[in-house]
C-alpha cells in the first residue's frame, strides 16, 4: 500500500513539474550570462531608446570612418563638372600604378578589356555589347570623369564604391589614363620619382656650374 502511495505521489510531482516546463527557456539558469546577453541586441526592443529599438540611424551630418565625402552630384551636369574640375590628389607612383593595374584587372577588364579596347571577356561572350574603346574619338576621358563614373556608374556600369575605397579608385584612374594614352599612342603619366630625379639632376648641374665658375675665378 505504501509503495502505491509513493508511486502515486511521484507521478503527480513529475506531472506537475513537466506541466510547468517551458521548452523555449530553461526553468533554472545557474549561469544566466550564458543565456541572456549582457549587451543590447542590434534589433532588440528597449524602452530606453527613443524609437524603442537599439538599431538607430547615425547622427545627421556624421561621416563614416575612412569615408571621403564626394561633392559632385550624380547627374550629367555633375559628370561634366567632374571632368573639368576634379583632379587626382594622390601622386603618380609606380606602386599606385601597379595597384591600379591589379584592381582594374579584377573589376574592369572583364568588360573594358585588359588594354581598354572594350573587348573584355563578357563582351566577347556577348553578355554586354556596345562598350567603346578608351581611344574612341567621341569620348572625352579625364581623370575626374573616370573617378566620377566609378563613384556613381554610367549606363550599364554600376557604382564601385562598395568594392573600392577612395585611394583605390584613384589608382584605377591612373591605370585607365595610361591605357588610354597607350591606345592613342601618347606618353604615359609621369612618375613622381622621375620628376624628383630630374629636379635632383638639375640641382647637381647648378652645383657643378657653380664649382666650375669658382675654379675659373680662382685660376684668374
Amino acid at each position: 500500500m505504501k509503495r502505491f502511495i509513493y508511486s502515486t505521489v511521484f507521478v503527480l510531482v513529475a506531472l506537475s513539474l513537466t506541466g510547468c516546463f517551458d521548452q523555449s527557456k530553461p526553468n533554472y539558469q545557474f549561469m544566466p550570462d550564458m543565456y541572456e546577453p549582457v549587451s543590447y541586441e542590434t534589433y532588440g526592443e528597449y524602452g530606453i531608446f527613443p524609437n524603442g529599438q537599439e538599431a538607430m540611424l547615425p547622427a545627421e551630418g556624421s561621416i563614416p570612418r575612412g569615408w571621403m565625402p564626394y561633392e559632385f552630384e550624380n547627374s550629367t551636369a555633375g559628370l561634366e563638372l567632374a571632368k573639368t574640375t576634379l583632379n587626382n590628389p594622390h601622386p603618380v607612383t609606380q606602386k599606385n600604378l601597379d595597384t591600379g593595374k591589379e584592381l582594374y584587372e579584377i573589376y574592369c577588364a572583364v568588360c573594358h578589356g585588359d588594354k581598354g579596347d572594350g573587348q573584355g571577356i563578357l563582351v566577347k561572350r556577348e553578355k554586354f555589347l556596345g562598350i567603346p574603346s578608351y581611344a574612341d574619338p567621341v569620348r572625352v576621358i579625364t581623370e575626374g570623369g573616370i573617378y566620377h563614373v566609378q563613384m556613381y556608374g554610367l549606363n550599364s556600369m554600376g557604382s564601385y564604391t562598395s568594392q573600392t575605397n577612395e585611394l583605390e579608385r584613384w589608382q584605377i584612374t591612373m591605370h585607365v589614363q595610361n591605357l588610354t594614352a597607350a591606345l592613342k599612342g601618347e606618353a604615359p603619366l609621369t612618375l613622381v620619382e622621375a620628376i624628383i630625379d630630374a629636379d635632383v639632376a638639375g640641382d647637381h648641374g647648378i652645383e657643378d656650374m657653380d664649382s666650375e665658375g669658382l675654379d675659373n675665378d680662382e685660376g684668374h
